[in-house]
């Protein structure tokens, strides 16, 4: 295979929610010519805008294109997006390369990669990490799952999106991979946002509570990018928390099949069905505070002694 050059390869995008939008962004600026597919077509009228084209249905954006790249919320989308009557699988040409970017489930991943393989297709999984900031900053973290040969002749579309392209392993290696990603995030979101309140009840100055401790050895991006955010009210979404509630599930049942407990991720699941019993499952994954400001019924007040970041 030769690597993809841009005005090469005719390069289908299916998703332009908060990160897809950005994704796609960054390939039509490395001049790829992009056909696309929103469920909102409104998401998608700024890459309109600039020259991208638009296919009415997943099958139509894959039957004018040699790489198609899918972008979507849940399970149920992927599938629909690719086994549905107008889904890629009906239209892909042999020899296409499909790459679900999604968080999913592992098992679907595989399905996609027989299904793709019996058309004389190729599939590859390559969740990514980094949310709205790094699809912004095309900085995002690239796991890729499926055919080692493919992932390296992708790699030119990858480096359009992502700091770190990293192959690991087989169909569905990448979505396991980011599972992993997702079980740190976890954890480390509950560790944050109950730092956050215990350094307010402790009367600190939360600011400099945080200048301190991310230059030790609690350093983490959630630090770094969200706990500014929790400090200005501001939960608008990076990721969703209802997408998060979703990768969690996956995890769990995945590790369920390993007969392999994770009571902390357990925990985390829990506290997030909170989040979205108080209404807030659109926010953005550190609207965790809300649920624990609700428990402890004490919401963090930045008065003038306690500024936000």
């Amino acid at each position: 295979m030769q690597q993809i050059a841009p005005n090469h390869s005719r390069i289908g995008w299916i998703g332009t929610g908060v990160m897809g939008a950005s994704m796609c962004g960054h390939l039509q600026q490395a001049s790829y010519p992009i056909t696309l597919y929103s469920r909102t077509k409104a998401k998608a009228q700024p890459l309109l805008d600039r020259g991208a084209s638009w296919a009415d249905s997943p099958r139509a954006v894959a039957d004018r294109s040699t790489v198609i790249v899918t972008m979507v919320g849940f399970p149920r989308d992927v599938r629909e997006v690719y086994f549905g009557p107008q889904g890629i699988l009906a239209g892909a040409r042999p020899g296409s390369i499909l790459i679900d970017m999604t968080t999913t489930e592992p098992a679907l991943s595989r399905e996609i990669d027989a299904a793709a393989s019996a058309q004389g297709l190729q599939a590859i999984d390559a969740p990514v990490s980094g949310g709205d900031v790094g699809a912004r900053n095309a900085t995002l973290s690239v796991m890729a799952g499926g055919n080692p040969k493919t992932v390296e002749w992708l790699h030119p579309l990858f480096e359009c999106l992502g700091k770190k392209i990293v192959y690991q392993g087989g169909a569905g290696a990448g979505q396991q991979t980011k599972l992993c990603n997702q079980i740190v995030i976890a954890g480390t979101m509950v560790g944050v946002c109950e730092s956050l309140l215990y350094g307010f009840n402790a009367g600190l100055d939360l600011t400099q509570m945080l200048d301190s401790i991310r230059g030790g050895a609690a350093a983490c991006w959630t630090l770094d990018n969200l706990a500014p955010k929790i400090l200005q009210r501001n939960f608008d979404p990076g990721f969703f928390v209802e997408h998060f509630v979703k990768d969690m599930g996956i995890a769990l049942d995945e590790a369920a099949r390993m007969n392999l407990p994770l009571p902390g991720l357990a925990l985390a699941q829990e506290l997030y069905h909170r989040v979205q019993a108080l209404g807030h499952g659109r926010c953005g994954t550190h609207a965790l505070m809300l649920a624990l400001e609700d428990l402890s019924r004490t919401p963090i007040t930045m008065s003038p002694s306690r500024k936000a970041l």
